[in-house]
């Protein structure tokens, strides 16, 4: 990763030096140059007369100095040139590039914490020390994103999100899985559910017109503690598999949003089935045609009113009455009562439940 890095700025350094400049390795192998022709030369020599010195070594030609000048560095870069201008520009180059190597090691550090979080791989009393070793802020206010990727791209998952949030300090793009991505975000602390829920579908159209690549994002809920990231990223687990089974067309759904499925999915498939043969003792839901189950989920939408229920359907009061009339002789249910309807209501989400085929007993 140190050698992209580097690439990467030496490529953009290209233009503004009229010498040639890269690094090598521990093994003296030229590893990134501006000359591309070059990557892949061995240096002799020059290793042995670094371990002399910790100022710079001139030669055949070329400039070398290490990238550190504390402490032993894996890394020498390298100046065409034997004059002080060579010599300046070394030092240049090995400030800039340590001061990116020493960046992106602080942050890969910081991502791996972040990772070990989440997936519950450290013990809640090591996080404190360790956002302390980190210089990690831990009090403040963070959201988990689990953006799911549909099929399969030729971009990874993973650089996408990096694209989108590149370089950043208060923001944690984490590999999770071939196709699944976590983006841990800091938020304002009076963000509420409609504003986080903003970013996600950013996030979900930028990736949709740049990459042409449809995402689910589930949202965990806010937090204010590092060691509270683990819940938030289960949260964000379980919006999407609920979400999966009761809001099918919605591609970003939040925790906080789930209401009664998230009690529903997290019991055992026997008690589910229990309560659909108590609650249908007269006939089973199946006795319902597709017509009847329209009318109830417009009934519902409609919070219970008639009237707006047969606008909706474009079909006579008395008709909407008389469908009704037929769903409590089939069922013993009466839509028209709160308590009735409640019950049905959890017994159709019930049923779609069972119907996802969970893996529970």
């Amino acid at each position: 990763m140190s050698n992209r890095l580097f690439q990467g700025i030496i490529y953009q350094m290209k233009d503004a030096v009229d010498r040639v400049i890269g690094v090598i390795d521990e093994t003296g192998v030229v590893t990134c140059c501006s000359e591309l022709v070059k990557i892949g030369e061995i240096r002799q020599g020059v290793r042995e007369e670094m371990s002399y010195t910790s100022d710079v070594v001139v030669i055949g030609g070329y400039t070398y100095r290490s990238l550190s000048t504390t402490t032993k560095s894996d890394y020498i870069v390298f100046v065409e040139g034997e004059d002080r201008s060579a010599e300046q520009l070394s030092m240049m180059l090995a400030i800039s590039l340590s001061n990116i190597k020493n960046f992106y090691d602080e942050k890969h550090d910081k991502s791996s914490f972040i990772k070990n979080i989440i997936l519950d791989n450290i013990l809640p009393s090591d996080i404190y020390l360790k956002s302390k070793e980190l210089h990690f802020a831990n009090d403040i206010t963070r959201v988990v994103f689990l953006i799911k990727f549909g099929a399969k791209n030729e971009i990874i998952p993973y650089d996408i999100m990096q694209n989108l949030f590149p370089g950043k300090t208060k923001d944690f793009v984490i590999s999770v899985g071939e196709n699944d991505t976590v983006l841990v975000k800091e938020v304002k602390p009076y963000d509420d559910v409609k504003e986080i829920e903003k970013v996600a579908r950013s996030i979900a159209d930028t990736i949709s017109a740049e990459f042409y690549t449809k995402v689910s994002i589930g949202i965990g809920t806010v937090v204010d503690n590092l060691k509270d990231l683990a819940r938030s990223y289960k949260e964000a687990q379980i919006a999407l598999e609920v979400g999966k089974v009761f809001d099918t067309e919605k591609t970003i759904i939040s925790y906080e949003d789930l209401g009664i499925g998230r009690l529903i999915y997290q019991l055992p498939t026997t008690l589910c089935e229990m309560f659909l043969q108590e609650v249908f003792k007269k006939g089973p839901l199946e006795s319902l045609d597709r017509e009847t189950l329209l009318t109830i989920q417009a009934f519902f939408e409609n919070n219970l009113n008639v009237s707006e229920t047969s606008r909706r359907l474009f079909v006579h009061r008395n008709t909407l009455v008389y469908r009704l009339e037929k769903i409590r002789k089939l069922t013993g249910l009466d839509l028209r009562e709160f308590e009735h309807a409640i019950t049905f209501k959890v017994a159709l989400m019930v049923k779609k439940y069972l119907m996802s085929k969970p893996a529970k007993y």
